[in-house]
């Protein structure tokens, strides 16, 4: 199965979405289709063996609707061309190739210039096709991208512009013209206003009537056949009372105008606003260089950064973004990485760390050798994420989704019986019966109730994006508020992940003789606690020695000689074993253990120095994070492996509600199922691999990122940064962004439960209040911008635990 996303411009409406997906679903070979009009994007799973991308996008086109392909131009140099024929046949299989759009042979200088879909083909394919079509493919003359979808947005606001022009500036003419008629006195007032609406009306409206045609051949009808009605009726009456066919009273020209003024400005503001939504994509997007140097053939050379294979050097200069994720071969400098580890100190980097693209160079100059390129980059992967959870559907949509099904039907059935009420039953004139027909039609707005999920989902994944907070699936918002438990994993988690000393005690030595002593016996084992022993030395500025002996004994500790004396550290079964009395420390090592802490004795010449407390340390945040959890009303529990009497010290420490301890890796999932057998909602936050089956298992899996391959991390939110409290942020920012979505849907209700019945004539036998067609495009604009700010009100939030933004 292929999975892709193409952008697609002209949806502006649920039912715009409906008829791409009915289209698309009914195709052989298509197996999922989603599609988000917030955002412009339609997601296709399908089968390529039995249907093309071409196809499919040829299909959604027929539909009325423009698919922004991302176009790529290469020029390829082709070897063995000799005739006008060798032309056309590579034309022909270069044009013939799944993604290729546009094909160019020059014979003269044996190359061909090439426009294709990145995200279709490849320059190896076509490179491929060459090679299968009989002739040679020598590599690449050049290669440019461009920013089509950048291009076709301003394209498309430039256009709106112009019209919003005509359209207003015909609209204030004509009104003026038809409400001061009787001081102008203008003869042939009507055959005038006819001239000013019908250009204005073609030119404006071209796109919205030529949908509503489009919509009716496809029977899906949508809002812009119901605002082409209502437009097309007003004016029809004017044409009509201009030859005298009906009275003047039916001369709507201005009503018209304003009224393709009013939809058009609700388009345009809604479309400006629409585009701030995908901000946090364009910013993510914008940490990608476009070009890059590279060393071939031992010169540098400067190409597209498409263009850099697994395996190339690419040299990265000061202030530059590094373009690809690898490794330093040569130099050394400092490297910003705030965009994935939230650390704003640089990192050093020299010969042999890794390096992540997208983050910033220091000062030197570093080469690097690419081991992911393109898509398979950390910052790829995390913009892929964004993307296609901001194109999934939270439960909350289906009602949405089942309102806008039947809410054409049932504006055009309520227009239709206003009519007839109003003029066969109430016996009012018919031009108040026509008004109100066309004020229904105009001031409906399915629109709000299909921007209310999509927008807010976008905005508010988005701005969790930028926080380092990646939420994976639009149904993490719904459950999250529905939680009752957040269970962490212990190691690696609530602490450091690695055992540290964190307190000496001494029987009267000196601390820095008792460090020097303890880790220049320790300094050849690999021991994780020996480790911590010289950690700490060398914190402490100490300079070890090598041991002129060594021997580790499994499970209690080491001996050593250092400067000629005899070195003992370990546990207390080791000390006594050879001769060594811990009496002395009896008491410090009581109040050691009764926090959970592992005491290593350490003795010189048979005589005890003292002994190091070590554990793995708690993070300086995870007690701010329990507590503010339980201030959200979630209970929180601790799973680990270790025994129940390091479990329950830290859950002591932590006001953490209850222990799970002594857990094997692989039953970490039955306990997390355990719990939800008994009703509760589990937030389970772990390893986003070694947890892998805890996470799948419960209600949200919230992964603590490594940070360097996100696709492979199981979970449904995944932390970036290696801070604690984004755990609050993932719940917080779910929770305020679910409240945004029951917003907009509360407001789509009340506007249109409200001004439906008021424009079909409510508020007339009480107050004498008739709904103008004008008035009822106003409204309707206002409604879908309305959806749309209130949405965007999701990007100036912040961390509630001290963070910045």
């Amino acid at each position: 199965m292929t999975d892709v996303s193409v952008r697609v411009r002209g949806m502006h409406c649920a039912s715009c979405a409906k008829a791409i997906e009915r289209a698309l679903s009914e195709m052989d070979g298509v197996k999922l289709v989603s599609v988000a009009f917030s955002t412009g994007t339609v997601r296709i799973k399908y089968d390529e063996d039995r249907v093309g991308i071409n196809r499919i996008m040829r299909a959604i086109e027929d539909l009325g609707y423009e698919v922004v392909r991302e176009r790529r131009e290469a020029t390829v140099r082709i070897g063995g061309m000799s005739c006008a024929s060798c032309v056309r046949t590579v034309e022909r299989a270069l044009g013939g190739l799944e993604g290729v759009l546009e094909v160019s042979v020059n014979l003269a200088s044996e190359s061909a210039t090439v426009v294709y879909d990145p995200s279709v083909t490849d320059v190896d394919e076509i490179g491929m096709k060459i090679d299968e079509t009989g002739y040679r493919f020598l590599g690449i003359a050049g290669e440019e991208s461009v920013d089509v979808e950048r291009e076709a947005r301003e394209r498309y606001l430039r256009n709106m512009r112009r019209k919003l022009l005509v359209a207003w500036s015909v609209g204030l003419i004509t009104f003026a013209l038809t409400y001061g008629r009787e001081h102008l006195q203008i003869t042939g007032l009507p055959w005038i206003l006819l001239a000013l609406a019908t250009p204005t009306i073609a030119y404006a409206g071209r796109e919205m009537f030529s949908a509503a045609l489009r919509s009716l051949l496809h029977r899906s009808p949508g809002m812009d056949l119901m605002y082409s009605m209502g437009i097309g009726a007003a004016y029809t009456a004017s044409v009509l009372a201009t030859l005298g066919v009906l009275p003047e009273d039916y001369l709507f020209y201005e009503a018209s105008v304003l009224l393709l003024a009013f939809l058009l400005l609700g388009r345009y503001l809604e479309a400006r606003a629409r585009e701030r939504t995908s901000d946090a994509i364009k910013k993510l997007m914008a940490l990608q260089p476009r070009r890059t140097t590279v060393l071939r053939d031992g010169a540098e050379v400067e190409v597209p950064i498409s263009d850099v294979k697994v395996g190339e050097i690419v040299v990265v200069r000061p202030g530059e973004r590094i373009p690809v994720d690898g490794v330093v071969v040569e130099g050394e400098s400092y490297v910003d990485e705030s965009m994935i580890t939230g650390e704003p100190m640089p990192v050093r980097k020299g010969e042999g760390d890794e390096v992540i693209g997208g983050t910033v160079n220091g000062t030197g100059v570093i080469k690097v050798e690419a081991r992911r390129v393109g898509k398979d980059t950390v910052l790829a992967q995390i913009i892929r994420l964004v993307e296609e959870a901001q194109t999934s559907r939270p439960p909350i949509q289906r009602l949405a989704d089942r309102i806008v099904a039947h809410f054409i039907p049932a504006v055009l059935a309520v227009a239709i019986l206003s009519f007839i009420y109003w003029y066969l039953i109430a016996g009012e004139p018919l031009i108040f019966a026509f008004t109100t027909l066309i004020s229904v039609l105009v001031i409906a707005c399915p629109c709000a109730f299909g921007l209310a999920t999509p927008t807010a989902l976008t905005v508010g994944i988005g701005r969790g994006a930028e926080l380092g907070v990646l939420i994976k699936r639009g149904e993490v918002l719904e459950v999250t508020r529905k939680a009752t438990v957040v269970l962490f994993d212990k190691t690696g988690t609530l602490t450091r992940g690695r055992p540290e000393v964190l307190e000496v005690v001494t029987t009267g030595a000196d601390i820095k003789d008792l460090l020097f002593y303890a880790a220049s016996a320790e300094i050849r084992s690999e021991h994780p606690l020996s480790k911590a022993v010289v950690r700490r030395a060398e914190e402490a500025g100490i300079h070890t020695a090598e041991p002129e002996e060594f021997r580790a004994v499994a499970g209690k500790g080491v001996r050593a000689v250092v400067n000629g004396r005899v070195v003992l550290v370990g546990n207390r079964q080791f000390m006594e074993e050879n001769g060594v009395s811990v009496e002395p420390l009896k008491g410090g090592v009581r109040r050691m253990e009764e926090r959970a802490r592992t005491a290593v004795y350490v003795a010189v010449d048979g005589r005890l120095m003292g002994a190091l407390a070590v554990a793995d340390r708690i993070r300086e945040d995870a007690k701010e994070v329990v507590d503010a959890l339980h201030r959200m009303g979630k209970r929180v529990g601790l799973i680990t492996g270790d025994s129940r009497k390091v479990a329950v010290a830290i859950a002591r420490e932590l006001n953490i509600d209850y222990v799970l301890a002594e857990v094997l890796p692989g039953d970490k999932a039955e306990k997390v199922k355990n719990l939800q057998r008994a009703g509760e909602v589990v937030i389970f936050v772990g390893d986003g691999i070694n947890d892998a089956p805890a996470l799948a298992q419960a209600d949200i899996g919230i992964a603590v990122s490594s940070g360097t391959d996100i696709a492979m991390e199981s979970g449904d939110v995944v932390l970036m940064k290696n801070d604690l409290r984004d755990v609050i942020t993932a719940i917080d920012l779910s929770t305020r962004t679910l409240s945004k979505i029951k917003q907009n849907i509360f407001w789509a209700m009340f506007y249109n439960t409200l001004l439906i019945p008021v424009a079909a004539g409510a508020l007339y036998p009480i107050a004498g209040i008739a709904f103008r067609p004008e008035w009822a495009a106003g409204a309707m604009a206002l409604s879908s911008v309305s959806v749309v700010s209130n949405s965007l009100l999701l990007r100036r939030y912040r961390p509630e635990l001290g963070r910045n933004g």
